[in-house]
């Protein structure tokens, strides 16, 4: 076989497997979104990366309501109904690499000093790397989990990234950081609820525009690199 020839395969073999990625991570996102039929797992809300103002309880106390707040999402399924805010008719859990991360909090750095703190939060760059932490298990498919960048008692509201991820590769499909109001008896409650608000968010309007975006977005991707193949 002459060189060129080993060139041209080597080419062509390199634009069948971008265009195939192009193709497949394209069409992930717009699947989900285009498909109820196609599953979705619930991972929990990570606590792991987030800071707290104007809280009285103690930082240790705070940290041991990071499970019973996980808990309280999963069993009151009809109240914080994840399944029908993204279309489905049923929803896995699988919060196991979730709550690792929460148990591993320390709780010296978990309070901030004032509202000023809260301000500079995450990055959507911080969310790509933060899931990457994440232990698996070798799960499949698209997963959900709620971040939680900060929570402030004195605005009475939460700042939560919603994102979706897909599990095989841990790569950030989707990510959006929303404000929850908080209301309720009790810490687990009071904060529980921001995750209700930020489902309702997404359910009365949000998902249909994720919806949109994605499936524009997928046609895009595959455009663009059908394109490069075309000038190979």
């Amino acid at each position: 076989m002459t060189t060129l020839k080993k060139c041209l395969l080597a080419s062509f073999a390199l634009v069948f497997v971008c265009l195939s990625a192009g193709r497949s991570h394209a069409q992930t996102l717009k699947e989900f979104f285009s498909n109820e039929s196609t599953p979705l797992t619930y991972l929990g809300v990570d606590f792991s990366a987030a800071k707290i103002e104007g809280e009285t309880a103690t930082a240790a106390e705070i940290v041991n309501k990071f499970e019973p707040i996980n808990n309280v999402i999963v069993t009151e399924s009809k109240k914080y109904d994840i399944a029908g805010t993204f279309k489905r008719t049923s929803v896995s859990n699988f919060l196991e690499a979730v709550q690792k991360l929460n148990e591993g909090v320390n709780p010296a750095t978990i309070k901030a000093n004032g509202v000023a703190d809260l301000e500079k939060g995450l990055t959507a760059a911080d969310i790509d790397k933060h899931v990457k932490k994440y232990d698996l298990h070798g799960q499949k498919g698209i997963g959900l989990v709620f971040i939680m960048d900060g929570m402030s008692k004195t605005n009475k509201e939460a700042y939560v990234y919603a994102t979706l991820i897909d599990l095989s590769s841990k790569k950030v499909l989707l990510t959006e950081r929303f404000t929850g109001k908080a209301q309720g008896f009790g810490f687990r409650n009071y904060w529980a609820y921001t995750i209700y608000k930020v489902l309702n968010s997404i359910d009365h309007g949000k998902y249909k525009e994720w919806k949109s975006k994605a499936e524009a977005t997928a046609e895009t991707r595959v455009a663009a690199v059908e394109s490069q193949a075309s000038l190979m």
